[in-house]
């Protein structure tokens, strides 16, 4: 039965108010035993045979109150030739048979049995007509109940379920209906008729109105209603009741529409209670958000001290570490989050994220053989998204082993359907051609490909790049405004651009306006504020261009920020702090050609 039924149930909430039945066993059916033995084993042992009395005790108990039927010869007749028809695939006459034979024998099994019929049958209307004769037969089956309710609430008509949720909520123990009252609300959540499930669910906790689970529940249905005064008033009560309650300060938080100011609240309430780990794990995420990522980092971290397998924070820490350019950090935490998984195989997430990020940090450090053996990892029934984004970098591991050959005849075997892995294709081998120093090819292709795929921004806009470093600046900035007409809010494209004429010392005022307008979609990103630092040190604004380099570097230690900061303190006077500067570049990147272009300009040596 449990097999064939595939409705939603209420398993949990049942489970959450069952009463535990203070029941001995039966002296005839449990041995006392000779001599009382306080051994682990012999304690097994013990509960076991009581669990088993147990059972045994329950079946009998159920097999008495099921109604004593003959097993006529026709009765027989008309059970095996429905079972017969059924397995045929025939399920109408089977099920009319079973539910016809239930209500002669008034025997729930064959009730049951007809539910079971109709669900496989994928006919909702019959299914509840014989779940609701199953419950009418056997009134006091949990079973029955919870498939009731289950189909009922998602019906038209929710009116049914809710004496039921009225009499379990009477039955629950006290310290277990709060979690009745939740699991309530999340099955009403389902329902068709939110306003009338809204209303049954103020009228089945009203009882209880002043517990802190009731204040909750009025909260999140109010929140969900759109109605953000009523669900801020109960959460606020729902605190009050209960100060030192993670779930009341998290609710009071969910309802706050300034996040500015949930923030200083989670953190207050961390303050008093420093092991609230649902809290502090809210407050790192609101952080995030937020962009503050060492003070993220911290709380994901002191999460990580009470639990150090914890998959998701080290994957969370991974993440964090990753955006700070936290290269070492960042291997650190992915490497721990890969062994967690793979010492826990009941965990069911995916750790190919994580070795694709492995696989790339291992690459820019250019450990190729690491690289390829992270990737040999991923598991065989990933996402076909993920294997597709392996078998790309797989390609360019190849090629930067030396074998180019072999990393486009990766690429050319992967032949994808969809547009989009389709372009993903053609700029990774067009990347692989200018990587191998065969730039005049990769154009070619790149051309071919906008070509084929015209209405394509990604594309377009890595086509455009490429066009710049040919040196066609009309190709480049036809191709960046198709970007712009395709997607408006696309700040990428707008930033380049404007920082290419930046960089060529031409149409400033025009630069400006296409940098700031990137900057005002993208107001955190580095790589922006370095260009407008280079448009403003373009336009002789060296104390702006330091402003807005000094941000940049700050968010984002990258070589060419350091080239284009220390050009600016080199043009101020400050040649010592210019060549720290460029010794950063130069020890993260000593190819760099913004460096080494600088330098000659110049006249500098390190």
């Amino acid at each position: 039965m449990k097999n064939a039924f595939v409705i939603v149930t209420l398993s949990s909430l049942l489970a959450a108010c069952a009463v535990a039945p203070k029941q001995q066993p039966a002296a005839s059916t449990v041995a006392a035993p000779a001599e009382k033995s306080d051994t682990p084993l012999a304690q097994a042992e013990a509960e076991e045979a009581d669990e088993e009395a147990l059972a045994e005790k329950a079946r009998l108990e159920a097999e008495a109150k099921l109604p004593k039927v003959e097993l006529t010869s026709s009765m027989l007749n008309q059970l095996l030739k429905a079972e017969f028809a059924f397995r045929k695939g025939d399920w109408q006459g089977p099920y009319l048979t079973m539910l016809s034979l239930a209500q002669q024998t008034r025997d729930p099994r064959l009730a049951r049995r007809a539910a079971e019929m109709a669900v496989a049958a994928r006919q909702s209307e019959d299914t509840l007509a014989a779940v609701r004769l199953w419950r009418e037969l056997d009134p006091g089956s949990d079973e029955a109940t919870q498939y009731f309710v289950g189909m009922v609430v998602t019906s038209e008509n929710i009116a049914e379920v809710e004496p039921i949720f009225v009499e379990r909520l009477k039955k629950v123990a006290p310290d277990r209906r709060g979690l009745l009252m939740f699991q309530i609300q999340q099955l009403l959540g389902r329902a068709k008729d939110k306003e009338a499930a809204g209303a049954m669910l103020e009228r089945v906790v009203a009882p209880y109105a002043g517990t802190l689970e009731a204040h909750i529940v009025r909260a999140q249905a109010a929140l969900g209603r759109g109605e953000r005064e009523a669900a801020q008033r109960e959460a606020q009560a729902a605190l009050a009741a209960k100060p030192d309650s993670e779930i009341a300060v998290l609710m009071v938080a969910q309802t706050m529409e300034d996040e500015t100011r949930v923030g200083p609240m989670l953190e207050a309430f961390l303050r008093k209670h420093p092991d609230a780990r649902e809290v502090r794990a809210a407050h790192a995420r609101v952080l995030v958000n937020q962009k503050q990522y060492p003070q993220a980092r911290a709380q994901f971290e002191a999460l990580l001290a009470g639990r150090p397998d914890d998959a998701g924070n080290l994957y969370a820490l991974g993440v964090l570490a990753s955006q700070m350019n936290d290269a070492a950090a960042a291997e650190g935490y992915f490497t721990r989050f890969v062994e967690v998984l793979g010492r826990n195989p009941e965990d069911e997430r995916d750790p190919t994220r994580a070795l694709l990020i492995l696989a790339q940090l291992a690459e820019e450090r250019k450990d190729y053989a690491g690289a390829t053996a992270w990737l040999d990892k991923v598991p065989p029934g990933t996402e076909p998204a993920l294997l597709f984004s392996a078998q790309l970098r797989r390609a360019q591991l190849l090629a930067k082993q030396g074998d180019l050959a072999a990393g486009r005849k990766l690429l050319a075997s992967l032949k994808p359907s969809e547009e989009a892995q389709q372009v993903q294709v053609a700029v990774a081998e067009s990347q692989l051609l200018r990587d191998a120093g065969r730039t005049a090819e990769a154009y070619t292709l790149m051309e071919a490909a906008a070509k084929r795929f015209p209405k394509n921004p990604d594309l377009l806009y890595d086509f455009a790049l490429l066009a710049e470093k040919q040196g066609r600046f009309e190709v480049m900035e036809k191709q960046l405004r198709e970007v712009m007409a395709l997607a408006p809010d696309n700040h990428h494209a707008y930033n380049a651009l404007g920082y290419s004429l930046a960089e060529r010392n031409v149409r400033l005022q025009e630069a400006q306006a296409l940098v700031a307008k990137a900057l005002e979609m993208a107001p955190g990103d580095p790589f922006i504020m370095d260009s407008m630092g280079w448009v403003h040190y373009r336009l002789g604004n060296l104390d702006e261009a330091e402003k807005f380099l000094r941000r940049a570097y700050a968010l984002r230690r990258d070589p060419e920020i350091a080239v284009h900061l220390g050009e600016v303190l080199f043009q101020k006077g400050r040649q010592a702090d210019a060549q720290q500067l460029w010794r950063e570049a130069s020890a993260k990147d000593p190819q760099n050609d913004t460096l080494r272009s600088t330098l000659a300009r110049l006249r500098q040596t390190l």
